[in-house]
């Protein structure tokens, strides 16, 4: 595993810009993966290993959003704290099914649920300008959807941040800079649950990670920086951008290859 501490100038510079590109845009409307995993496999001969140094990564962006959103107050710890542990508890556990089951059937469905939003958000132009009331207590909402997306992220993962921002603003009635903030927070849980899987298994390639996450860590600084003072004006065509290239992403990936 030594050959996995090092890392050539060429990578490094490579895997530094795609984790801040990765992060600004993760931030903003997730996705972030359509731009760091393809490098990571790209360099890395085991795809394995590029998908726990993805995790790796990401966790840098999510914790740097979640910090930033948080002191800037549009993110209370108290509030998503029992969602944060559900989220965890849910990856991990999809983390570990997905050692034991075919995920194909789910891949190849993803990609019409992900269109399904994108045509809501589309032809729903007021959705997320404001909060409005809420449909489902906090309680019910943390065990259905924070423990239910976690466990879908652990066991596949594209578009997760996609359907954590619009649980949030259909159950909760948060507008979608709130619904962003929040999204983050419960995105961090879940990556560090799946980075503790690969982390034991061995399967993280530190130097590439760290590298990528600190690219990421700028990145997510950046981009929550945007959300707080640009609003959802400034979110929605990122986010649908956004939700478009991960289901073209993963029509090719599932039914053209």
């Amino acid at each position: 595993m030594t050959e996995w501490l090092h890392i050539a100038g060429w990578q490094a510079a490579l895997l530094f810009a795609t984790g801040l590109t990765a992060g600004f845009v993760d931030t903003l409307a997730g996705g972030g993966g359509l731009l760091t995993l393809p490098v990571l496999l790209s360099i890395c001969p085991d795809p394995k290993i590029a998908l726990g140094t993805n995790k790796l990564q990401s966790t840098f962006g999510s914790s740097s959003a979640t910090f930033h959103f948080a002191r800037a107050g549009a993110l209370s710890f108290s509030e998503c704290r029992r969602a944060c542990l559900l989220a965890f508890l849910g990856s991990l556990i999809g983390t570990l099914l997905v050692q034991q089951f075919d995920s194909h059937r789910l891949k190849q469905l993803v990609p019409v649920l992900l269109f399904a939003v994108a045509l809501f958000v589309w032809f729903r132009p007021q959705l997320g300008d404001r909060d409005i009331h809420p449909r489902l207590s906090r309680v019910k909402f943390d065990f259905i959807f924070a423990f239910g997306i976690g466990l879908y992220d652990g066991f596949l993962g594209p578009g997760t941040g996609t359907f954590l921002a619009l649980a949030f603003m259909l159950g909760l009635g948060f507008n979608l800079a709130k619904a962003t903030a929040n999204t983050k927070a419960l995105n961090w849980a879940s990556n560090v649950a799946s980075l503790i899987v690969f982390l034991l298994a061995q399967k993280v390639w530190f130097a590439a990670g760290l590298t990528m996450g600190a690219g990421q860590w700028l990145g997510a600084w950046l981009g929550s920086h945007m959300v707080i003072t640009r609003g959802t004006k400034f979110i929605r065509p990122v986010f649908l951008t956004m939700v478009m290239l991960i289901t073209l992403k993963m029509i090719y990936d599932t039914w053209l290859k």
